[in-house]
Formats: structure tokens, sequence, C-alpha cells
């Protein structure tokens, strides 16, 4: 029989035991701080019916879908969590409590060409909230505590929440008499900080036809950010401009009012008027999260405010808001910047337990009791030479190897040896699970991001 060669699809990702764990515990982090906020989790099907999928409809999307017929059945993998999540809540509607929150980690596909750093198969991390008719807007000013919350937890310091309104940029176009043209325009300036502000000026003049005053009107209200002291007031000076302005600058205030007190620090938050989201789906506050020092990634957490999740699925009117991590970019991203902590990428086990006798039954019994004290327990019974048992410890980062020979059967004792600094004990079975834990409680192994030192030269 001839051998397949194993090889991994482009686009689909597999990592290593160490990146792995580093993965599990970005997930943990994240499901632990969603929690904090009262977010349910929620799991929906990989595979859907081709016709809920596409409901809004095909065009890129229909492009991008893995889609296969089985028997009769005309099936898609999902594209991303939030079409999922509008079929759950209408089929679900009677069932849940409203406001309905919930976070939602998983894989999802797209049949796009492969690029550096972007993945066909990837992790999205989203949390929503969706109302029953009205939604009140403190949600969307809760927002950004979550994303300060969620990259703190994670390690991150050096990052920015920016935020806008989609009402405040269509009623200032709207004031322009370009309110025809506003999704055009926004999806347009959205790429401001991709292209450049020279060929957003001759998207907006030669392609879409804006006059030359107008598209200077149009970068010069773009160019207003910073702290939410200075940009509001100077928003402020067009109140009055256009009854949609006039909202969409109310709800901006609006969610800017309680970030201190949902203990957001003033230094990572920016309102940016050139923020507007590239989707139509968007209807008012929008958000998108940078890293200071590293422009190049691109928005790391983005979403916003919707006026109707499952317009397509039911005639209730859900309102809603969310946000969505690009999980596997992100991860990607962050190792290829050596960001990763590689301590945390940690080890399978505590301990390793390498008995070295004929009975195996004392070896066997103190991992038992290791395992009912919550330290992780490896026993080790291959025949392999003693040193060969200690490399396998440390090449796996386990900190601590126990052995078991001639001498601990007769005693009853366990020696334990600390695979950092050789030092090595022999004591009873309940004081070398104390030493142990204690050990493994006095280990700082830092946060899962470390962002590099800047350092200035004088």
């Amino acid at each position: 029989m001839a051998l397949v060669k194993p090889r991994t699809l482009s686009g689909f990702q597999e990592l290593l035991p160490g990146p792995q764990r580093q993965m599990e515990q970005f997930l943990s982090t994240l499901r632990e701080t969603y929690a904090l906020y009262g977010f349910t989790p929620l799991d929906t099907p990989l595979l859907e019916d081709s016709a809920v999928l596409l409901a809004k409809g095909g065009g890129e999307t229909e492009k991008q879908i893995y889609r296969f017929q089985k028997g009769d059945a005309d099936l898609a993998l999902r594209f991303d969590l939030t079409v999922p999540l509008a079929k759950y809540v209408a089929a679900h509607y009677h069932e849940l409590s409203f406001p309905f929150r919930r976070y939602q980690i998983g894989k999802v596909y797209r049949g796009e060409r492969p690029q550096h750093g972007r993945f066909r198969e990837f992790y999205q991390a989203d949390i929503d909230v969706i109302g029953d008719g009205k939604l009140s807007l403190l949600n969307e000013a809760e927002i950004p505590a979550i994303i300060c919350r969620t990259f703190t937890a994670l390690g991150l310091k050096r990052f920015h929440v920016r935020v806008n309104n989609r009402k405040l940029l269509s009623g200032f176009y709207a004031s322009l008499g370009l309110e025809n043209r506003s999704g055009e325009i926004m999806r347009t300036v959205d790429k401001l900080e991709k292209i450049g502000i020279d060929k957003v000026r001759a998207i907006l003049t030669e392609d879409l036809e804006v006059s030359a005053a107008q598209a200077e009107r149009i970068l010069d209200f773009l160019s207003v950010s910073g702290d939410p002291g200075t940009v509001l007031p100077a928003l402020a000076e067009r109140q009055g401009c256009h009854v949609l302005y006039d909202t969409g600058l109310a709800e901006l205030d609006g969610v800017v009012r309680y970030l201190s007190a949902f203990g957001v620090p003033q230094e990572q938050f920016t309102v940016d008027p050139s923020i507007a989201r590239g989707l139509d789906y968007y209807t008012g506050t929008v958000y998108e999260t940078t890293l200071d020092d590293h422009p190049e990634i691109g928005s790391v957490c983005s979403g916003g405010r919707y006026d109707n999740l499952a317009e397509y699925y039911t005639d209730k009117k859900l309102p809603g808001v969310g946000i969505s991590i690009g999980l596997t970019r992100l991860f990607h991203a962050l190792g290829e910047a050596g960001l990763l902590n590689p301590a945390r990428a940690g080890a399978p086990a505590d301990a390793l337990v390498i008995p070295m006798t004929e009975d195996l039954s004392q070896a066997i019994a103190f991992a038992t009791l290791l395992r009912q004290n919550g330290v992780r327990a490896q026993i080790y019974a291959e025949e392999k030479k003693f040193k060969q048992k200690l490399s396998y410890a440390s090449k796996l980062g386990i900190p601590y190897a126990v052995f078991f020979g001639e001498d601990e059967a007769k005693t009853g004792a366990v020696t334990c040896k600390d695979l950092s600094n050789g030092e090595q004990t022999t004591l009873e079975p309940a004081a070398t699970v104390y030493r142990i834990k204690a050990g493994l409680a006095a280990r700082d192994l830092g946060t899962l991001i470390v962002e590099k030192e800047t350092v200035f030269v004088l």
C-alpha cells in the first residue's frame, strides 16, 4: 500500500502542543471575562441549511462559503457567528429572556484565497446583547469596558478602543446633500488607514463624483480625533446640521458619559469620526480596537449596534450590539511579533511520577493523591533509562519529578525533585503534595501576552 504524504490544507492551521496550550488559555481567559458581565455561553452547528445561512442574499458571502450537497440537502459551513445567532434567537424567541446576552467562541469557514495571517478556518470570539423591540444605550456604553477588561486580562496595556456613531456620519453626509451616497462614502473612508488620505480623496472625487469642496469638508471632519473632552465639543459645533447628526451625537455622548464608572481608562479610549465599519449592517455606535505598537495588525476587536438582528427570520424587531475578535488571526500575529509569553506555553502535567520497581501500586496511589489535590500528574512507566525519563520531563517543561524506588517502597516516603533548580527532598506523601502545591503557587508565569518595553535613546 502506497503511503499518503501527511499535509494540512492551505488556510487551515494546526498548532504544536505548546502553542495549543497557549491558545486554550486565550479561550479560557475570554470565557472567564465574558462571564463576569453576565454573558451566557452558546454553541451553534457548524453546518446550516444554505437557505438559512444565505437568507440575506448572495453576493460576496455566497462566493466565500463552503457549500455542498448531501443527498437532497443543500448545506453550508457557517462563515460567521452572527447569522447563526440571528437564526437561534428567532427560533427560540419564546424560550429566551431579553435582553439576551450570549458569548460564542467557535470556528468559522470562508473559502477565500489564503493570505499571510489570514485563514480559511479560524476562531471567532463574539459577544452580543439582543433586545426585544428596544435596547438600552447603556449596553453600548458597556462594550468598551468589556473590551478593556478582556485585553488587559490577556496582558495587553498599549491598546486603544476607538468609537464612533454611524448616525453621526449619515447625518453629516446628508447635510452635504450626499445622503444617497452615504453608504458608499462610509465604506470608502473606512479604508483611510489602509490606503491613505490621497487615495480616499481620489475615490471620493473620481469614483463617487463627490465635489472637491465636499471631499475636503469630509476629510476635515474625519480628522477630528482624540480625547472625548476635546472631540465632543468639536463635533457639537456642527449640531443642528441634520436631525440624524444630532441623534448620533447624543448617542455618542451617552456612551462616553459612563466610561469612567465602567472603569475604562481615559488613555485607552478615543472618539474617532473616521471609524465607520464597512458593513451597512451597523446603524449606531461602532467600535474598533487597535494595538498601539502594532498598527499593521489592524483592528483586533470590532463591532457595533444594529437595529434588527433577525429580520430575515422573524417579524419581531430584535435590536442588538456586539463585538467580535478574529482570534486565530490575532493569535498568529501576536506570535509573529514575539508577544506570546513562552512561559505560559506551560506543560501538560505538574509532576511526572516515575516508578522504578516492578510493583507500580505505590506510584499509582501517589499520582491519584496528587490529582485529588488538584495537581496534574502523569505516570511514566515506559522502559527507558533514568536519564531519558528526566529528559522527557524537561522537554515537556514538567516542573517536578517524583521517584519510587526500593528505598521509597520500604519507607513509604516520596522522593521529589524540582527540575528548575535541582532541589530534591524525601518526605512523607502528604508533605510532598504540600511542597509541590506550594512551589506551583509561588511560580509567577506572567500574563499570556508580554508587551516589549520601549527603549528610548537619549
